[in-house]
């Protein structure tokens, strides 16, 4: 997955946004403003933070080395996937999307509705 592939998968879903609220290296991906995905676009090799439930980040960080705590973020809540072939594209492209869903589930009503979620 290439950059622009990883910013792309980000964007696709209703209502994401990328923003660079900590300058302007990290892009951060949002939907109704709260986070779901952040990534160093420019980095080798290329990483993407993203939330997941915290009972499948143990398990999925046990399996895969590429998958470790969010780098300078909640540990509890976020995992760092580092994208270097060794995790199917696949599965990267699911993490993302159930990051999405997370941020979309913790949403108000009105945001949800806002979003056609």
């Amino acid at each position: 997955m290439t950059p622009d592939e990883l910013r792309a998968a980000c964007l696709a879903y209703k209502g994401a946004v990328e923003d660079f609220p900590f300058g302007p290296e990290p892009s951060v991906f949002k939907v109704a403003g709260k986070m779901f995905a952040i990534s160093l676009l420019d980095e080798r090799p290329l990483a993407v933070s993203l939330k997941c439930d915290p009972e499948l980040s143990v398990s999925l960080r046990a399996s895969y080395p590429a998958i470790r705590p969010g780098y300078h973020l909640n540990k509890r809540h976020w995992n760092t996937v580092t994208i270097d072939g060794s995790l199917s594209e696949r599965m990267v492209l699911e993490m993302i999307e159930d990051s999405y869903d997370l941020v979309v589930k913790s949403l108000t009503r009105a945001q949800r509705t806002a979003l056609g979620a």
